[in-house]
C-alpha cells in the first residue's frame, strides 16, 4: 500500500493505523492540515472491500474537512477517521472503546464526530476514554428545540441561508416567495431543508428512495412527489441535492433546466471538471463543502460553549461565504467550485497557530 504517492495524499500531517485483534477493531485516521486548529471531522464505519479502498477515503475526506472548516472561518483543520467493518454485524461496544482510547494516543491533534455507520452514543462511548470526540452533548439549540449532537437541523439551516444567497446573486431576488425547488432526498437534513423553504413560500418538487419520506413531504409540506429520473431533471429555479453523491455528472448537468444547484449532499460533483461544466452552462452551483458546514459549525461551539445565537450568526455566515465566492467567480470568470478552493487555500495555508 503506497501512502506518500498516493493520488489522494496532499501532504497529510499524519497517518495512524489501529488494529487490535480481541475487538476487531481496524482502523486509519488521517489528519491533513492543523494550521488553523485541531483537526476534526467525522468517524466512519464501512465494510471497505479493500485496504486500499478504506485509504483513499480517508484520505480524501480529511482533506476536504480542511477546506469545509477554513471555509467556514473555524479554528480547526481537518481530519477523518474510518473504521473497517460492517456496523449491523461488527460494532460492539468493546470495539468502539478501544476505538476511543486510540484517539486518546492522538494528544487532541484529531476530534472525532459521527459520520456514516457511528451515532452519538457510539461517540458517547469512545468519549469514556478520550476527550477528543464532539457532537455529543445536548444543550439548546438556536431554534428553540434541544440539540442532541444531530447536525441535521444546523446542517438544514445553513443550507437555506446559501439558498438565499444564491438566490439573491443568480436572480436578483431577496424573496424566496414562489421560487420552485426540487429536492433530492428528504431525509433527516432534506426534509427539514424543505420546510424552510416552504415557509418560506417556495413550492417544492421531492424524491426519496424512502417511500414514506416522500409521503411526509407531501402530507406535511405540500410538496409534489416525482419520479427519481425526473427530479434531476425539472424546468425548476433551484436543484437542491440533499441525498447521494456524484449526482453531478456529464449526462445530468447536460439535462439540468435550473438555473442553481445548491443542496446539502456531500460530493455532489462526480469529477472535479464537472464544477466548469456548470459553469459553461450558466447554471450557479453552490460547493457542497460551504453550503453544508452547518453541522460542523455546531459541534465547533459545543466544544467552545458558545450561546444559541452565536451559533445562529456563524451559520449565517454560510451566506456571506457564498456571496463571496459568487462574486469572485463573476469577476474572474472561474468555476464557483475553484474559487471555493483557492478561498479555503488562502485562509489556511495563510494561517499558523
Amino acid at each position: 500500500m503506497n501512502v506518500f504517492s498516493h493520488p489522494e495524499f496532499d501532504d497529510h500531517e499524519h497517518l495512524s493505523f489501529f488494529s487490535d485483534p480481541e475487538t476487531g477493531l481496524r482502523a486509519i485516521v488521517a489528519i491533513h492540515n492543523t494550521n488553523r486548529g485541531p483537526a476534526l471531522g467525522g468517524c466512519r464505519m464501512f465494510p471497505y472491500a479493500t485496504d486500499e479502498e478504506a485509504l483513499r477515503d480517508v484520505l480524501r475526506l480529511s482533506r476536504g474537512m480542511t477546506y469545509k472548516s477554513a471555509l467556514a472561518n473555524l479554528d480547526l483543520g481537518g481530519g477523518k477517521s474510518v473504521i473497517i467493518g460492517n456496523p449491523h454485524e461488527h460494532k460492539t461496544e468493546a470495539l468502539m472503546e478501544t476505538m476511543g482510547r486510540c484517539l486518546e494516543q492522538l494528544g487532541g491533534h484529531y476530534i472525532a464526530a459521527e459520520d456514516s455507520g457511528t451515532s452519538v452514543p457510539d461517540l458517547q462511548v469512545m468519549g469514556r476514554h478520550t476527550g477528543h470526540v464532539a457532537g455529543v452533548q445536548s444543550r439548546p439549540g438556536f431554534d428553540g428545540e434541544t440539540s442532541n449532537g444531530d447536525p441535521s437541523p444546523v446542517t438544514a439551516y445553513g443550507a437555506f441561508v446559501g439558498i438565499q444567497a444564491a438566490v439573491k446573486h443568480q436572480l436578483g431576488s431577496d424573496s424566496l416567495e414562489g421560487l420552485t425547488v426540487a429536492v433530492q432526498g428528504v431525509g433527516n437534513v432534506g426534509f427539514r431543508l424543505a420546510r424552510h423553504l416552504r415557509d418560506a413560500g417556495a413550492r417544492l418538487w421531492v424524491h426519496d428512495i424512502h417511500q414514506a419520506n416522500m409521503d411526509r413531504a407531501v402530507d406535511e409540506l405540500g410538496a409534489t412527489a416525482v419520479d427519481g429520473d425526473e427530479i434531476l431533471y425539472l424546468p425548476v429555479d433551484v436543484l437542491a441535492p440533499c441525498a447521494m453523491g456524484a449526482v453531478l455528472n456529464d449526462q445530468s448537468i447536460d439535462g439540468l433546466h435550473a438555473r442553481i444547484v445548491a443542496g446539502a449532499a456531500n460530493n455532489q460533483l462526480a469529477r472535479p471538471e464537472h464544477d466548469a461544466m456548470l459553469h459553461e452552462r450558466g447554471v450557479l452551483y453552490a460547493p457542497d463543502f460551504v453550503i453544508n458546514a452547518g453541522g460542523i459549525i455546531d459541534v465547533f461551539h459545543e466544544r467552545k460553549g458558545s450561546e444559541p445565537a452565536e451559533v445562529r450568526r456563524h451559520v449565517e455566515s454560510i451566506g456571506e461565504t457564498l456571496t463571496e465566492i459568487f462574486a469572485r467567480s463573476a469577476r474572474d470568470g472561474l468555476p464557483t467550485g475553484t474559487i471555493a478552493n483557492q478561498l479555503a487555500e488562502e485562509r489556511f495555508r495563510n494561517t499558523v497557530r
